[in-house]
């Protein structure tokens, strides 16, 4: 057996560590950027599938790259960036102290800061092509004149039917259209349908104009599990609100534990760990002893 070479002598880890701080912080930069991230839900408009600020404010693992080989599907919850026209929907308090905001861009790399007030979350209801409008006769919302059947609406405006309704002299705020979305757009809406500033935003009362469909190329991604806080792991479902079975739900991903929360996190810092190892365990030549 050969004997090993002396080397350098390996740095103290109060040396490395700050090193590996900034190569763990740029792995999960990378991956944040290109693949998942975490977002912080920041309004009630998607409530009870997913808790906004006022009541413990979930955060949310986004995929970012599921839509580079298909377009979103109605059903499915979506992350996007807001259009120019569109209000913010909750008033998001950001630092003022350049003290604060650089902790406020460390925290974005690992999910833990405030949300962008100009990025929401909806359910695909509609997308190109497809006629959008309320109500049918028991108060549904309609895709190409077909009834949807959603389960995961929380509350929405009221409608009686023959005494508020479409039809009624005090119009329900619950009707809108029809309205025909565009060229690679989407019709979105929140599942908390009376508080949230979506796609029928302005357009329900008699004359109002809606605020619209999104650009498909606005999407940043599907959110797909909560991960915080620990009371809220969870799958989110993806619903087949204009299949023949409109009742049953897609699969979705199972309860997850709250690691999954910090995947980006510990995907860098378990990057940056094992390139420390491979600094400091000696090498093996092809016979396998110790060069």
């Amino acid at each position: 057996m050969e004997r090993r070479k002396p080397g350098k002598k390996p740095r103290p880890f109060w040396i490395e560590l700050p090193i590996l701080l900034v190569i763990a912080f740029a792995m999960t930069f990378l991956i944040q950027t290109f693949f998942v991230k975490v977002y912080y839900i920041p309004s009630g408009s998607m409530e009870q599938t997913l808790h906004g600020a006022t009541s413990g404010g979930d955060r949310v693992l986004v995929n970012k790259i599921v839509y580079d080989f298909a377009d979103p599907s109605p059903g499915e919850v979506v992350v996007f960036s807001g259009p120019p026209t569109w209000a913010p929907e909750a008033a998001i308090g950001g630092a003022t102290t350049w003290f604060g905001k650089f902790f406020e861009s460390l925290g974005s790399v690992v999910g833990l800061a405030p949300p962008n007030e100009k990025d929401f979350v909806k359910r695909v209801i509609a997308t190109a092509g497809q006629t959008v409008s309320c109500c049918d006769p028991q108060g549904h919302l309609m895709v190409d004149g077909k009834p949807l059947v959603e389960p995961y609406i929380y509350v929405d405006f009221e409608f009686t039917p023959g005494v508020l309704d479409c039809n009624s002299v005090t119009r329900s705020r619950r009707c809108f259209g029809p309205v025909t979305v565009p060229p690679d757009s989407l019709w979105v809406m929140g599942d908390h349908r009376s508080n949230s500033a979506d796609s029928t935003f302005g357009c329900r009362t008699p004359g109002g104009v809606c605020q619209g469909p999104i650009p498909v190329g606005n999407v940043i991604g599907k959110a797909f599990v909560v991960v915080m806080p620990i009371s809220r792991w969870q799958g989110i479902h993806s619903y087949d609100i204009q299949g023949q079975d409109q009742s049953s739900a897609l699969s979705g991903p199972p309860p997850v534990p709250g690691s999954v929360g910090s995947l980006p996190l510990l995907a860098g810092l378990a990057g940056a760990a094992l390139i420390r190892r491979k600094r400091l365990w000696p090498s093996r030549n092809s016979s396998g002893f110790l060069d």
